[in-house]
């Protein structure tokens, strides 16, 4: 039987890496910690059939200057980012960047397991998971639609209602059909997703002729 995959831990926490080295180990997997990404970029080689599981948020280079300085590589392994500050903008960044995943704090330990396990994946699987993204987004509504851009811009209820000419409430309707449909358990999830799908996060021009509903 083959060994399974490294999983590369960085974080400046010692008490979250020592519990991350702990998760995947009982999982069975080989684990590299680092407690800085100057130190991890010295120190490994790693490899592109592993997975890297790193903090946004550390001194000196933080997790996304780490994973531009990954994107760079040409064998980098999939990198899974972790923050305890969810920011729209963040994981924006952070997707364009090359992100596979982007989890904010606090995390079940079976979903972080299984997005870890999903970043391992070959790329057919992720060709199938791209498919069915792209089905959940033809479940929207062109209304629907056009809240999912505008919050993966990173706008607030009320500048999306203020954008499409609709109440805020009316937003918070069509912002929980939205995450109903994507299947999108977070607003950073839903912006995963949305990247993943396709869609530009860049301001829209409103039509001054379009009838708002």
């Amino acid at each position: 039987m083959a060994p399974k995959p490294t999983i590369y831990v960085v974080d400046d926490d010692d008490a979250v890496r020592d519990s991350l080295q702990a998760l995947f180990e009982a999982e069975g997997f080989e684990v590299a910690a680092f407690a800085s990404a100057a130190e991890f970029l010295k120190g490994c080689a790693a490899r592109g059939d592993g997975c890297l599981v790193t903090d946004v948020r550390m001194p000196d280079m933080n997790g996304l200057e780490l994973l531009a300085a990954m994107s760079e590589r040409g064998d980098a392994p999939p990198v899974i980012m972790i923050t305890g500050h969810g920011d729209v903008p963040i994981a924006v960044r952070a997707m364009k960047l090359g992100a596979a995943d982007f989890i904010e704090k606090p995390f079940d330990a079976g979903m972080l397991l299984a997005r870890v396990r999903a970043a391992l994946r070959e790329p057919r699987a992720a060709g199938d998971a791209a498919a069915d993204i792209q089905h959940r987004l033809e479940l929207l509504t062109p209304r629907e639609r056009e809240v999912l851009e505008q919050l993966v811009i990173g706008r607030s209820n009320k500048a999306i209602g203020l954008e499409l000419e609709i109440s805020p409430r009316t937003v918070e309707i069509h912002r929980a059909r939205v995450m109903e449909k994507m299947a999108a358990a977070s607003l950073s999830e839903l912006v995963r997703l949305a990247l993943a799908a396709g869609i530009d996060p860049r301001p829209v021009c409103r039509d001054p002729y379009k009838q708002s509903t």
